[in-house]
């Protein structure tokens, strides 16, 4: 409704008002909508004619009845005839104001959608000279359009700082009754307030002193009223007043200029910490996360760190739990490492389980960066791989291989400990894994003690094999192996054993040949040959931990600032000796489970002889054998490099830089004709054979979880001519490179005759996308240029993430989604037989989940997930109602976005 200023004197309008905002109830509230409504409705039938002040005032009051959502049936022509009235007071009320907010409001609708077609040049004057208009109205439109504008163009709209720091000062230093209008529970424009803060944090702070100035006075003002008594116990009031005080807090985390904000800032959240409201204890934990990243107020965090102990060990909201532990890692330095470590190896006893995984990886970094002795580190990590095995991944145990080999005075510590653990009765096989490498490594330099000598540690190794997964049996095999070449004495043992039946004609391919080479190895070798084979392994590279590339890629991309607060402790002790990373600045917290690993598998640095070794990957599709890991197996690990390396960016972590002129969508062919063909074969699977022709055979083997992905593409030479120059490229057409991001691990240039060759693509869903990317492959054969290009097979439904809800939620849902433009719906007629069960599989190979009992007709098939974006999240509903007797369907989708929704339906109606 369009304000009225005081000059209009309306005072029955103000009262009305008042007495609606003091209702104490919804039934109070509408009891006296109705004693209002019988008395305007009485005014313009009774005989007397109103004047026009007494039609302004009660068609004013209609006005704010309609926008609090009731019903109004009259009072129509009352409306039309004051805007024929002769007095201009009557007729405008406040209408100029009204065109200008409408216009900054349509601008911003507009430029959202088509970014393009609003040209700014000479509009930006006005538009920023809009923050000077006396309609707070206006105002307000106009900041929301220029915090949008100004992310493109920061440049254009830089004068708007002085502007939106003068608004912000005069309603900051107003009082409630200066905005009568615009006060929203004693306070003064908190939406206008919240807007221009957001809007200076599109920049640095203000170069000019005068302006800055002003500014620090205001934040300082906003810090002071906080901690002001409430002028009112509503919680309006007090949510008003928070979300101007948090934004300010974010402004001066921002900034990251003024220590004694900083300061001031933190303590005024460390009041928060233990507030009654779940919400504010949780925004108070995120923001002190940004806090603790700041060299000017991190030890004022440290003095918190009891208070967030207590929140990480009895908050019931796993979410604030969560943060709790967010902050202990952000605030974690020398001087406290060991008892954060020691609290949240407590914690992840009882942790709940969607979080293990990510306090296992802030345990290690934690343990690995501030080890004061390496005997502490080891300990740490053998903890927790006993209260946390299953969550314990692949690069923290490589990690902790890699620092025990390079460290002489912590591996006789770390042989005797692992050894003590292996003696549990129940023991995890991260442990055995761990075990089976150290005692394999340096299991001499305990065999001094009786209590752990050659024969004891084989024994206590070997009495683990047969619960072991494969993998780790053939770790072990390997171990046994040097433990020949370490204790002689144990040979014969060991030979037994690996004559065994149970291993010679193993029905696993890969220890059988391993029981057999080892067998002919430790047989036929001589003890000076078998020693140059099975020496100590060497130092690794140093270099940055891939434990905290990874955690970053589990929070996203965003933690930079909690997970690598750019503080260099001069005091810590890296006792990798590895670089420590840079610092990022983006954003986007996103607790989830370990997506995907995204760990790329190095090249052995020795691996043992293994003749049938390189046909393991020859055909992906053609048996178990043939499955393409995620990363290293951990015999791979145990002879090899452990990591790659550190790159600049999380995305990058794994993956090498793509080549520096790749092509661009104008320099590659269109996609082949059948490329729709090709894709949409893979629209409700992951993995088989995306193209294939005389020459060469491309295989996709891939996961989605949640917005992060990882294919494996495999590109087969059918000839017996090597391929020369050979280079598969990623290309992303139109707008598509700000809707997905794909990160490519370059292969090899040349490619022999009858050999394959795997390129691994780590791919991160920024926002919905219609177009899928494209692969142009090139390469020379018999000196000719060979070229095609494919459409990849990533389409917005590989980002599904099921969702299961009960009938009555279903339906309450599916009402909410009921905007035209919501709804995309398809009849059409089948292409394949009608098989439920078929039909079923391809549903849930589409990604959603399948709802049973909610169909009234148990014949349909009703399905619910939510697209998972880093943007945003897309909630999706299908029905598909299939009529066997006339051969047709009917398919209905419902997403909160028109386009995916279109999209969706026109994917999933060409699968049947």
């Amino acid at each position: 409704m369009p304000a009225v200023s005081k000059g209009d004197g309306m005072r029955g309008l103000a009262v009305f008002i008042s007495d609606i905002r003091n209702c104490k109830s919804k039934e109070a509230e509408i009891k006296r909508i109705n004693k209002e409504l019988a008395n305007i409705r009485s005014k313009f039938k009774g005989d007397k004619a109103l004047d026009g002040y007494s039609k302004k005032k009660y068609v004013c009051k209609l006005l704010f009845i309609f926008l609090l959502g009731h019903d109004i049936d009259f009072g129509h022509m009352e409306a039309v005839n004051l805007l024929s009235s002769n007095k201009y007071t009557e007729k405008q009320i406040d209408s100029m104001d009204s065109v200008k907010q409408s216009a900054a409001l349509c601008l911003l609708r507009l430029y959202k959608a088509s970014p393009d077609l609003v040209p700014m040049g000479e509009w930006t004057a006005r538009v920023v000279h809009l923050l000077n208009d006396q309609h707070m109205g206006v105002v307000t439109a106009a900041v929301s359009l220029i915090t949008c504008l100004c992310k493109k163009n920061p440049d254009d709209f830089k004068t708007c700082i002085s502007l939106a720091v003068s608004r912000l000062s005069r309603i900051v230093s107003s009082a409630s009754t200066d905005l009568q209008d615009y006060t929203y529970y004693f306070v003064p424009a908190p939406w206008l307030s919240v807007k221009l803060l957001r809007l200076l944090q599109c920049y640095p702070p203000p170069e000019d002193a005068a302006v800055k100035g002003r500014l620090v006075e205001c934040l300082e003002t906003v810090l002071n009223k906080a901690q002001e008594p409430p002028k009112s116990k509503k919680v309006q009031h007090s949510n008003a007043k928070n979300a101007i005080l948090f934004e300010t807090i974010s402004l001066i985390i921002h900034y990251d200029s003024e220590p004694n904000l900083l300061v001031r800032a933190c303590n005024q959240l460390g009041q928060f910490l233990q507030h009654r409201e779940t919400n504010l204890r949780y925004l108070a934990l995120e923001s002190m996360c940004t806090l603790a990243s700041s060299e000017f107020s991190h030890e004022a965090v440290k003095t918190h760190i009891d208070t967030v102990i207590n929140a990480l060990k009895t908050e019931r909201d796993v979410s604030v739990r969560q943060r709790a532990a967010d902050l202990l890692y952000a605030m974690c330095d020398r001087s406290n490492a060991k008892q954060i470590v020691s609290e949240m190896l407590r914690y992840l006893e009882t942790a709940d389980y969607a979080i293990r995984e990510e306090i296992v990886l802030k345990v290690a970094i934690l343990a690995e960066k501030y080890a004061v002795d390496y005997s502490w580190y080891v300990d740490t990590i053998l903890n927790l791989i006993r209260i946390a095995g299953d969550y314990v991944s692949e690069e923290v145990w490589y990690r902790v291989l890699q620092i025990v080999t390079n460290r002489d005075d912590v591996q006789g510590y770390a042989a005797k400990t692992v050894f003590e653990a292996l003696q549990a009765p129940a023991c995890h096989e991260n442990m055995v894994k761990v075990g089976g490498y150290i005692l394999g490594e340096f299991g001499n330099l305990i065999a001094g003690d009786p209590r752990s000598s050659p024969p004891v540690q084989f024994s206590l190794l070997h009495s683990k094999f047969h619960l072991c997964s494969v993998a780790t049996r053939a770790l072990l095999l390997s171990t046994y192996i040097k433990f020949i070449n370490l204790f002689p004495e144990t040979k014969a043992t060991i030979q037994a054993v690996l004559r065994a039946g149970s291993q010679l004609r193993n029905a696993d391919v890969e220890l059988q040949q391993r029981a057999v080479e080892y067998l002919t190895l430790s047989s036929v070798a001589s003890t000076d040959v078998l020693a140059t084979v099975l020496e100590e392994m060497p130092p690794f590279p140093e270099r940055e931990s891939s434990i905290l590339a990874k955690l970053k890629r589990k929070k996203g991309p965003g933690a930079g600032s909690a997970l690598d607060d750019g503080r260099r402790d001069p005091s810590s002790n890296d006792i990798n000796g590895g670089v420590e990373p840079t610092p990022s600045t983006v954003s986007t917290p996103s607790p989830s489970a370990d997506l995907l690993g995204l760990r790329a598998a190095p090249p052995p640095a020795a691996p043992p002889a293994s003749a049938g070794a390189g046909n393991l990957l020859v055909d992906v599709f053609d048996g178990p054998a043939a499955q393409p890991s995620l990363g290293p197996t951990p015999e791979e690990a145990f002879l090899s490099e452990l990591e790659p390396p550190a790159p600049e960016s999380p995305m990058a972590l794994l993956a090498d830089p793509a080549p520096a002129a790749d092509p661009g969508p104008e320099d590659i062919g269109p996609p082949i004709p059948e490329a729709d063909e090709l894709l949409n074969k893979f629209v409700c699977k992951n993995n088989g054979v995306l193209f294939e022709n005389q020459l060469l055979q491309i295989g996709v083997k891939s996961e989605f979880r949640q917005n992060l992905g990882r294919m494996y593409l495999f590109y087969g030479n059918k000839t017996s001519v090597q391929f020369q120059n050979f280079s598969p490229t990623v290309v992303h057409p139109g707008d598509l490179q700000t809707q997905l991001a794909v990160q490519t691990k370059r292969v090899a240039a040349q490619v022999d005759g009858g050999a394959q060759v795997q390129q691994v693509l780590n791919i991160e869903c920024l926002r919905d996308f219609l177009t899928p990317p494209l692969l142009s492959v090139r390469f020379r054969y018999g000196g000719a240029p060979q070229a095609l290009t494919l459409k990849l097979p990533v389409t917005i439904n590989k980002f599904f993430q099921p969702t299961e809800m009960a009938a009555q939620d279903f339906f309450q849902r599916w009402k909410q989604l009921s905007l035209p433009q919501q709804e995309a719906q398809k009849i059409f007629k089948a292409n394949h037989p009608m098989d439920a069960e078929v039909t079923k599989a391809k549903l849930l190979g589409f990604g959603s989940a399948l709802l049973d009992n909610v169909d009234p007709n148990p014949e349909n098939f009703v399905g619910a997930g939510i697209i998972q974006t880093k943007a945003l999240q897309v909630g999706c509903l299908l029905r598909l109602e299939p009529n066997a007797q006339a051969q047709m369907y009917r398919l209905t989708l419902r997403t909160s976005k028109e386009p995916v929704s279109r999209h969706l339906c026109e994917l999933l109606a060409q699968q049947f």
